[in-house]
């Protein structure tokens, strides 16, 4: 049941972002950027906890669970070390993410010829 409830959150999550993209003028990387922010709203408001409980994967892979890691992290720094907490909780909780994107990024530019598509 856990995998059929990862593929319908991260289906739907999917889902909304292609509507999005057909029926608006929003450009992907506005769509992308927007969800981050919805997952730090959602989270803020504590209404993205149970969507993760329930979704599983399909929840905290997609950038909307991006930004709930941000959202927890620095909830959780604020808690530790005060308002600095909220310059440093959410690099540190997502820092591991955030490495392996760029190094999974400079392998492949090594790796594959990049280029402008012609």
């Amino acid at each position: 049941m856990d995998y059929l409830n990862a593929f319908l959150c991260g289906g739907i999550l999917c889902a909304i972002g292609q509507i999005l993209i057909d029926r608006t003028q929003l450009t992907p990387a506005r769509i992308l950027t927007g969800y981050v922010v919805a997952g730090v709203l959602l989270s803020a408001l504590g209404l993205y906890e149970p969507i993760a409980q329930w979704g599983g994967a399909g929840a905290t892979v997609p950038l909307t669970g991006f930004g709930h890691a941000l959202a927890k992290g620095v909830r959780k720094a604020v808690g530790q070390q005060g308002w600095l907490g909220v310059l440093t909780g959410g690099l540190t909780a997502t820092a591991g993410g955030i490495s392996a994107a760029v190094v999974f990024a400079v392998l492949m530019a090594l790796l594959c010829k990049p280029g402008d598509k012609r």
